[in-house]
């Protein structure tokens, strides 16, 4: 994890298949990914050389979405966007 509260970081990720640029990120006590499987799809990791630089922060596998930060935190709704473009997936375009 990225460590205690005094820790937390705000940081800019791009992330893939969220279209705009660059996603505010906010990082609060927060858990990084280790190591992803074959079919697991690495969507973001942390961007510079600071020491979390290269974490995985944000990944796919199939219909589940994890990601180590806090998008509902920002008043950016692509990560929802793209958390609902995978239900939509998930259920073959049903509403």
């Amino acid at each position: 994890a990225f460590g205690r509260q005094v820790d937390s970081f705000e940081t800019d990720l791009d992330i893939t298949g969220v279209r705009g640029g660059p996603v505010r990120a906010v990082f609060i006590r927060a858990p990084w990914v280790e190591k992803a499987g074959v079919d697991v799809e690495v969507l973001a990791t942390v961007p510079g050389d600071g020491p979390a630089a290269g974490r995985i922060v944000a990944a796919r596998q199939g219909s589940v979405l994890a990601t180590a930060f806090h998008p509902e935190l920002t008043g950016d709704l692509r990560v929802h966007g793209l958390f609902c473009e995978m239900v939509r997936e998930a259920v073959g375009g049903r509403r």
